[in-house]
Parts: C-alpha cells; sequence; structure tokens
C-alpha cells in the first residue's frame, strides 16, 4: 500500500466535497442528513482545528500554517521511510494524515481558509454537545492519528522494531 496513492484520494474526495459545498450551497447553509444526528453546513474556518488562530492576522496565520504542513510533511516522510512495506496499517494511517494535512493546505494557499461542512452538533455524549463543523480532510487526519496512536499501543511486534 502506497502512502501517495492514498494521500490522492483523500485529497481528491476533499476537495471535490469542498467544490461541491461551495457550488451548490450558500454559506452558512444547513442541510439536515439524519436528523438530530449530521448535517451539511457551509462555512469557511480561517483557522486551524476548533478555530485555532482564526482571528489572528492572515500575514502571521497563512505562513504559519505553511511551516506547519511542510514540518509534517517531513515528519511524515521520514516516519514512512522507516516503516516496513508489510505494515500497511500503518502506511494506511499516514496516508491519512498526509493527504488531509494536504486538502486543507491547497484551502490555505488558494482561499486563505477552509471549507467546513460535516456538522455533528446534533449529537451528544454525557451531556457534552460537539460543537464544531469540520471537513474530509480533518477526517481523515482524526482517523489516521487514531489508528496509528492505537497501532502504537497495541501491536507488540511494531513496539518491539520501535518504529511506532
Amino acid at each position: 500500500m502506497k502512502i501517495r496513492q492514498i494521500s490522492f484520494w483523500v485529497v481528491l474526495l476533499d476537495q471535490l466535497s469542498k467544490y461541491l459545498i461551495v457550488r451548490f450551497c450558500h454559506m452558512g447553509q444547513s442541510i439536515v442528513i439524519l436528523k438530530n444526528i449530521v448535517s451539511l453546513t457551509y462555512i469557511d474556518n480561517p483557522g486551524a482545528a476548533f478555530g485555532f488562530m482564526a482571528n489572528t492576522a492572515s500575514w502571521i496565520r497563512i505562513p504559519f500554517f505553511i511551516l506547519i504542513t511542510i514540518g509534517a510533511g517531513l515528519i511524515v516522510y521520514a516516519y514512512q521511510r522507516l516503516i516496513p512495506s508489510e505494515r500497511n496499517w500503518q502506511r494506511l494511517s499516514l496516508g491519512l494524515i498526509w493527504g488531509g494535512a494536504m486538502g486543507n493546505f491547497i484551502d490555505r494557499v488558494f482561499y486563505r481558509q477552509v471549507v467546513d461542512f460535516i456538522d455533528v452538533e446534533k449529537i451528544s455524549f454525557l451531556n457534552y454537545h460537539f460543537p464544531y463543523i469540520f471537513n474530509v480532510a480533518d477526517s481523515c487526519i482524526t482517523v489516521g492519528l487514531t489508528l496509528l496512536i492505537v497501532i502504537s499501543l497495541f501491536d507488540k511486534s511494531v513496539q518491539s522494531e520501535g518504529i511506532a
């Protein structure tokens, strides 16, 4: 499994979904997909996760995110060079992380903000309501990081090789 292929499909799916939202929805429009569970709500997010740096001047924010993405790319590249080719789950996780990072990077470079649209605000857990709207790239980064952590914690062969 090649990280480049996974990343390519993540970026393609992310950018296509954002294009469709921008093309067919109005800013702030919300379309219920599953009642009381998930809606498509179109917003532009100038910041990162949870609105981090959203109110920071763009001349600071954009270079910061570009540098962070380049740094993450170098880490992913270095890490993937250490992973044996048969470690498909680790490769999948890195492909998801890198593809998600590139999907949001494209938005930041070309539009100075990221299109978000997946709204699970209606879901609650122990009286906690998830208040953020996110996108396919954010989801892939989260799934990739979670998968990498689970592998690192529970796969004994990875722990013994010291590459997790």
